[in-house]
């Protein structure tokens, strides 16, 4: 299947990351998103994103107006009727998804593929809301997605050879380097990473080490670009708790729990980066 027309649900961190290496890759591409103020800070995210690629001498100013000009933004899921692949990246929540992709699949023509860049959620679970799970797969992207080249290309029982083929196909036209994952909550890198992460935690709680040398010991020791408390800060510890709470739901397994400190830190607001303050504060 040839994928000319690109649709992006949700114009936040991922959505408009995803939109804009679709728009450079040369495919027309439809954001929505739920109110005209939301899709209009998704479009100023985007413009910013390329006018330091600009700056920085990686992208020619021509490519990043054509690139814009392939961009358009929309409060109507009516206006991706014409899309051949959908690429779904609002909140994780479980219920709107589903809702979402069930509004979707009565819109769409028969040949759509959808996709969805959910980081913990089952495929098949999503894809269970519509009337088409052999042309449903996962397309998960990493932060930040212009920068990132991974890409995740999740394949449930029900999906076809030929979705999996033109899904894996699209994330190479886009300059990624995707792997195939089976669909287990997590996939490959949430499936690994996230017990790391939790791990770290708990050795903060334990008195292993301060989280200076937790964080020094996993960069010099293991030659990690930036120690897991670091990383945490910026994943955001509000995300990383709430896909831990999806995998150990999934797989109730103890290295997938939260630790209490880690469940007090997001009760208590300290998110990480975006909010000033995790396991490290951060000027404004």
């Amino acid at each position: 299947m040839k994928i000319r027309k690109v649709g992006v649900l949700g114009g936040g961190l991922m959505g408009s990351g995803i939109a804009e290496v679709c728009a450079r890759a040369g495919y027309d591409t439809v954001v929505r998103e739920v109110s005209e103020a939301l899709a209009a800070k998704g479009k100023g995210r985007i413009e910013s994103s390329l006018g330091k690629a600009v700056e920085r001498g990686k992208l020619p100013a021509a490519d990043r107006d054509s690139a814009l000009a392939r961009i358009s933004t929309t409060t109507r899921l009516e206006d991706l009727a014409g899309c051949d692949l959908v690429v779904e990246a609002v909140v994780e929540d479980l219920a709107l998804k589903k809702e979402t992709f069930g509004e979707l699949d009565r819109i769409c023509g028969e040949a759509a593929i959808f996709c969805s860049n959910t980081s913990s959620l089952t495929i098949t679970e999503l894809s269970a809301a519509t009337k088409r799970p052999d042309r449903f797969a996962g397309l998960h992207f990493f932060n930040p997605v212009p920068v990132m080249k991974l890409v995740e290309v999740v394949r449930t029982i029900a999906t076809s050879e030929e979705t999996v083929e033109t899904v894996f196909e699209f994330a190479k036209s886009l300059g990624k380097e995707p792997i195939r994952a089976h669909d287990n909550s997590g996939f490959v890198v949430n499936r690994l990473l996230v017990p790391y992460l939790l791990d770290a935690v708990r050795a903060l709680e334990e008195g292993v080490g301060s989280r200076e040398d937790i964080d020094r010991g996993m960069e010099l020791g293991c030659g990690h670009p930036m120690g897991p408390l670091k990383l945490l800060d910026f994943v955001g510890l509000d995300t990383t708790y709430s896909i831990a709470e999806i995998m150990f739901s999934e797989y109730r397994e103890k290295r997938f729990a939260p630790p209490p400190l880690l469940k007090r830190m997001v009760l208590a607001g300290r998110y990480g980066r975006k909010s000033g303050r995790g396991f490290y504060e951060y000027g404004s």
